[in-house]
């Protein structure tokens, strides 16, 4: 059955057999490198996006696979079996400290490459497409958050004044803070520590930020 979520793990999987992220494969297929991003698969408001015809059309030209390669690269959408029970969802986790490295996020700051664990999703937050965990390490976030507290962030959550959000910084930094104020040119953000300064930032110097939506305290 041809649905959202199986077209795009026809994608994934694609850019994956030529050893590419989603944004490799947008840009040898001649296409702005985030139209794959896993950010721009719903809207502000949730709905759905769906890849072009012509996008389709242009990764099998980049990646020489045909039509039929790329239709057995859809995968149905199949619900547990009602006589065995549904299997514990896992989500991707690293170290506050690992994040800072290179090859762990794509450009919209979601979950790629390689070298994370797993853990299972806790049921009393929301999942979607994306949602990842981040480790606590250190005192830098207390009295909020202590060391080895779990951080569950969504990439794809809209981001308001007040929401307690994890910041990656294009020099490579990562923090959580409070986002106290956002425009067009300038993000300052709240420490949890009293501590630890506040901090501000020119957007240009913010590679992604993205909301905290559950943590294990």
């Amino acid at each position: 059955m041809l649905s959202h979520g199986t077209i795009w793990h026809a994608i994934d999987t694609l850019a994956e057999r030529h050893q590419l992220s989603p944004s490799g494969l947008a840009r040898r297929a001649g296409l702005d490198p985030t139209s794959f991003n896993k950010s721009k698969r719903r809207s502000a408001d949730g709905r759905e996006r769906w890849p072009s015809t012509e996008s389709i059309a242009k990764v099998l030209e980049a990646t020489g696979a045909t039509m039929d390669q790329f239709t057995s690269l859809l995968q149905p959408d199949e619900g547990p079996s009602s006589l065995e029970p549904a299997a514990a969802a896992t989500i991707p986790l690293i170290g506050f400290a690992q994040a800072g490295a290179g090859g762990f996020f794509d450009d919209g700051g979601f979950p790629a490459g390689q070298g994370w664990d797993v853990i299972d999703f806790p049921t009393d937050a929301e999942k979607r497409s994306g949602t990842y965990a981040l480790g606590v390490q250190g005192d830098s976030m207390l009295p909020l958050y202590r060391d080895g507290d779990i951080l569950i962030v969504d990439p794809g959550a809209p981001v308001r004044r007040g929401d307690r959000v994890v910041v990656k910084t294009r020099e490579g930094e990562v923090m959580a803070k409070v986002l106290t104020r956002q425009t067009p040119r300038m993000i300052e953000l709240l420490s949890l520590n009293p501590e630890h300064p506040n901090r501000s930032f020119e957007t240009s110097q913010i590679e992604w930020i993205a909301r905290i939506i559950w943590a294990s305290q």
